[in-house]
């Protein structure tokens, strides 16, 4: 199964257990790295995330996990804040940040560059506008590979 697959199937699985602990399954990240896989899990809620709720969220998911065992091998579970430089992982997650500055890695360069950073103008459909030097850009979200939000200080 591939990461991307993998990542879902997990998303699908824990999102039903963080809301039940009172927060927002911000995203899923999962790392294979052999015998020692990694499995961060972001949340978010309206007061934030403290070491309580990290605790409780990830007592939740260890159930889930062992239970349904979808990770082969030994792993690492993290459950974590998105922070200030929070990773964005949908598109609804982009247009909450609309007018904020963004770092975007690519799959695949595009106009000869696989990193941008800029002001997210606007996302339209599947294609995020960014803003990047002066220049219009338009992404296919299909095509990001990694991005954060850039703090403002």
């Amino acid at each position: 199964m591939a990461v991307s697959q993998k990542v879902q199937k997990l998303t699908d699985m824990l999102a039903p257990a963080v809301a039940a602990c009172g927060f927002e399954l911000w995203g899923i990240e999962f790392f294979p790295q052999g015998k020692r896989s990694c499995l961060r899990i972001y949340i978010d809620g309206p007061e934030g995330v403290t070491v309580d709720g990290c605790a409780m969220v990830s007592h939740q998911a260890s159930g889930i996990l062992d239970v349904e065992d979808p990770v082969a091998g030994e792993y690492t579970l993290e459950v974590s804040s998105p922070g200030w430089d929070r990773p964005l992982f949908s598109l609804s997650q982009y247009e909450r940040f609309v007018g904020g500055e963004v770092l975007l890695r690519l799959l695949a360069p595009l106009n000869g560059r696989r990193r941008y950073k800029g002001v997210l103008q606007q996302v339209q459909g599947e294609t995020l506008e960014l803003l990047s030097e002066g220049q219009v850009v338009l992404v296919p979200f299909a095509q990001v590979d990694k991005a954060n939000v850039v703090p403002s200080v």
